[in-house]
């Protein structure tokens, strides 16, 4: 869940306008259209006035050239968002704790490679060092809260932050410190723990005094201690159809890796200080945009706080935010001096704000993206491209035709369809992702080049795409009696029912999906990576358990 105007007006140059005037007397110039205009263009189809929205700003060259919020920031009241609007900033908020770290370790209060133990003594590193650094890049090997199995059923709970720690610090490793980039929030948990231990300040008061008010970042806060009365817009989650309000959420739980609100005013105030070199040297600015690597050869891509890569072929720094009821991103693109910040109001069921904030600085630097149209391929060509393709030694790719469709299902996360624009060329809907499919001499597909906004990476094929898994034939009276609702959190329920000889499950505020029997007891779906599991309670009760992205809920059924 942490699992992110004022016009500038487009100029036509003529070679000799005076001359192109005389030879076309009939004819009236129209002008192009104002960078405000297509970035109202782009942004306005997302949103409806009645739905939640986003905020949104862009800024080149030091100056705002579109501010403007889209939708409701109470759907109920149905009051509007504005510009100045306060919204969650979910894993935006890595970057501030990062530089708080870094303003530490310029006063010689803490070094990047002190092992952990210098702060928490009695840390079970398991014979391994774990370092700051590997804190601040994703590389300690610590397994994150929020993936841990109870971690839904327990979110809403306020915790202080030692039981917290105590909720993941006996956990075994994943991987050797600094080996593997695993995204982590519990690295950047323990970071906040750092900085109060190292200043004798609590996080929320540190980054306050620190870094918000000699900005002036008067709207900036960590939720529950915000110094202004600047609106808030209430977060949302789609459902089957519209919106209801997202899941509750302790802000004592995201902490340093998520618990910041802000405002696109306030982010793009951050970004002239980020510019201008404010808060820390020259050479600390340089550590937190350099990628980590894992090996001389071999880049993280993300830096302290910061995802480091390229746009349309220029330097991008960039990260974005994903807790209940929000979705975030913010970019920079140094050289072009351009920044974007998209705050949404909608942890989901409304458009991705990294797409709109990469396709928003594409406009402003004058290279948009060009959007693919469909193509005609016919569907025995897509056994072609099938196959599992290497992302690198810890992650595949894996492709699959189902129902005239090629799919694509990074790692362990659920299938998504593509859509052709050529013979060997994919898109993702609703995304920057294409992929392009290599051939070798003889034309069997060896290779997927994927390019994401600019950026491009070939997997090789290194094997066949598993099997379909497939379905048993179960009785259906003993599904009849526990079928039903079970809730797994509070207002999340899954309802599982059966039509004939299919067998659906509905998550709140969800489509229905089919799942399909793999014995009497565990039912899989195709279109989501997730297993439903009946089990009996101690009184004989039914019980259900979700188990997805590597999480497992139990929910006792209650209708």
């Amino acid at each position: 869940m942490l699992k992110l105007s004022a016009a500038a007006v487009a100029v036509v140059l003529l070679s000799n306008p005076v001359l192109a005037q005389a030879q076309q007397p009939a004819t009236k110039t129209v002008p192009a259209q104002s960078l405000s205009g297509k970035l109202d263009a782009l942004f306005k189809p997302q949103y409806k006035a009645e739905d939640p929205g986003a905020t949104v700003i862009v800024v080149k060259d030091g100056k705002t050239v579109f501010r403007k919020a889209y939708g409701a920031a109470d759907v109920a009241a149905r009051t509007p968002l504005t510009p100045g609007t306060v919204l969650r900033l979910g894993s935006i908020t890595k970057q501030f704790t990062a530089v708080a770290i870094l303003m530490l370790a310029e006063e010689g209060k803490l070094a990047l490679n002190d092992p952990i133990t210098r702060f928490f003594p009695d840390y079970p590193t398991q014979g391994k060092v774990i370092t700051v650094e590997h804190l601040l890049t994703h590389t300690s090997g610590i397994v994150s809260y929020t993936s841990k199995p109870d971690y839904v059923s327990t979110m809403a709970q306020d915790f202080t932050v030692a039981r917290m720690i105590d909720g993941f610090r006996n956990d075994p490793l994943e991987f050797e410190p600094g080996t593997t980039f695993s995204y982590n929030n519990s690295g950047y948990f323990l970071l906040g723990a750092i900085i109060e231990k190292v200043s004798g300040m609590t996080y929320a008061g540190f980054l306050e005094r620190r870094i918000f008010t000699p900005l002036g970042m008067k709207d900036t806060a960590y939720e529950g201690v915000e110094r202004s009365n600047a609106p808030r817009a209430a977060g949302y989650s789609a459902q089957e159809k519209g919106f209801a309000p997202a899941q509750p959420l302790s802000m004592s739980q995201p902490y340093a890796a998520g618990a910041l609100v802000s405002t696109v005013d306030d982010l793009a105030t951050w970004d002239t200080a980020i510019a201008s070199g404010k808060l820390l040297t020259p050479a600390s600015w340089k550590l937190a945009f350099t990628p980590y690597k894992l090996s001389p050869e071999k880049s993280t891509g993300y830096g302290y706080g910061w995802s480091v890569g390229t746009l349309q072929g220029t330097p991008m720094v960039d990260h974005g935010g994903g807790i209940n009821g929000f979705r975030t991103h913010a970019l920079r693109l140094p050289e072009q001096k351009i920044f974007v910040a998209v705050l949404s109001n909608a942890d989901s069921g409304n458009a991705d704000p990294e797409v709109l904030a990469k396709r928003a600085s594409a406009l402003a630097m004058g290279k948009p993206f060009m959007e693919p149209k469909a193509f005609e391929l016919d569907a025995g060509a897509l056994d072609a491209f099938t196959g599992v393709y290497e992302i690198d030694a810890q992650e595949k790719r894996t492709f699959t035709s189902r129902d005239g469709k090629l799919m694509m299902a990074r790692g362990e996360r659920s299938p998504r369809t593509l859509t052709p624009y050529s013979k060997n060329g994919f898109f993702l809907p609703g995304t920057l992702a294409r992929f392009e499919f290599g051939r070798d001499a003889r034309g069997k597909v060896t290779h997927v080049t994927v390019d994401n906004a600019g950026e491009r990476v070939r997997n090789e094929r290194v094997g066949d795409a598993p099997a379909e898994r497939q379905a048993v034939k179960i009785d259906n009276a003993g599904f009849d009696a526990r079928a039903g609702a079970y809730q797994l959190a509070p207002q999340f329920t899954i309802t599982v029912s059966r039509a004939g000889e299919r067998y659906y499950a509905q998550a709140t505020g969800q489509r229905q999906v089919e799942i399909f029997p793999a014995s009497e007891n565990v039912f899989f779906s195709r279109d989501v990576n997730a297993e439903l599991r009946f089990e009996q309670a101690a009184d004989g009760a039914p019980v259900v358990v979700l188990h997805q992205n590597g999480q497992v809920t139990r929910g006792a059924r209650v209708q």
